[in-house]
């Protein structure tokens, strides 16, 4: 893991190179677009990512998909395409992967523009330049570096067992692409975060899912809308790692975690008798112990005392769905 100083350096020389050092932003910006998206008043995630949805996505294919991060395209009622030429197209969302987070719509018109070509995102290593292309709304292209690869793990039942984090720090990341030197496709921007080079000292940049975990995946996201096979079991968790332990902060409503009685507060001790002391023991304990539909123990710490709470756990996409019939 490169030095604190070492990391700040690079991403300084990154994001003050020449705009076009890198690429020819000019080849490959009609494959970068706009994406608007409409979700209805009282959708479960109304509250948390609003129900007017802005973000970028990448034409990836001559089918007009494009990719972006999932967490738009949440209960979505409407999607639009605003092209680099200016010209607004419908389109649909064609897939959606929870274990991953990647999200793809497909446009119903062409964008008349060669797609941008997935890459191996493997190969970018922890100093190298890469550059970011959002639309133009969103900041449009900007050089930075790549200051760590590491697993990431989120409070939201989330985690990867290897994520991109760059700097310097890019507001309006959403669905943004991160391009190799060739102009190749490696990731796609998720989140801000205030610990991109993993130090231990605040250091702002953005986490970029690699697109490596789309591959296996793509080919179901196109036709089945999503990855074939079980569905992890999901519980409606919010929670946060505190001195080895994990808390749970929330519990959503009606949820399989709030149905069973778990409640803010509660020390999130052992998962189907498997011991935990942090998120990522947590969840690898949760997706381990079956598909989604089957029971989970949980043992909790609670006034002071220990208890076992019985749940059965769901599909998040059963969740999500009956707001979208309201």
């Amino acid at each position: 893991m490169p030095s604190l100083i070492t990391a700040a350096w690079a991403a300084w020389g990154a994001s003050n190179l020449p705009a076009r050092d890198t690429l020819a932003a000019d080849d490959f910006a009609g494959a970068i677009v706009k994406l608007g998206i409409r979700v209805p008043a009282g959708a479960r995630t109304a509250e948390t990512l609003g129900t007017e949805r802005e973000g970028t996505g990448v034409l990836i294919d001559e089918a007009g998909h494009i990719l972006t991060i999932g967490y738009l395209l949440l209960e979505a009622q409407s999607v639009l395409v605003v092209a680099a030429d200016g010209r607004v197209l419908p389109a649909i969302v064609a897939g959606f992967d929870h274990a991953t987070g990647f999200g793809l719509v497909r446009a119903v018109q062409s964008l008349d523009h060669p797609a941008i070509a997935i890459g191996d995102s493997s190969a970018a290593r922890e100093m190298n330049t890469i550059t970011v292309a959002a639309h133009a709304g969103a900041g449009g292209w900007s050089n930075a570096c790549v200051v760590s690869r590491r697993p990431f793990t989120g409070w939201w039942e989330y985690a990867l067992d290897d994520a991109v984090f760059t700097a310097p720090a890019r507001d309006q990341h959403s669905g943004a692409a991160l391009l190799d030197t060739q102009g190749q496709l490696i990731g796609i921007g998720s989140l801000w975060v205030g610990d991109a080079s993993d130090t231990g000292a605040a250091f702002p940049g953005n986490m970029f899912v690699p697109t490596d975990l789309l591959l296996p995946i793509l080919s179901d996201l196109k036709t089945l809308g999503r990855r074939s096979g079980p569905a992890r079991p999901w519980l409606g968790i919010y929670s946060e790692e505190v001195r080895q332990h994990v808390v749970v902060t929330q519990a959503l409503a009606d949820s399989p975690a709030q149905v069973g009685g778990i409640a803010r507060g509660d020390v999130i001790l052992a998962v189907s008798g498997q011991p935990i002391g942090s998120l990522a023991e947590f969840y690898q304990a949760l997706w381990a112990s079956d598909a989604a539909g089957s029971k989970v123990m949980l043992q909790i710490w609670r006034d002071k005392a220990v208890r076992e709470i019985h749940l059965k756990s769901i599909d998040r996409m059963e969740y999500l769905r009956p707001s979208l019939q309201s």
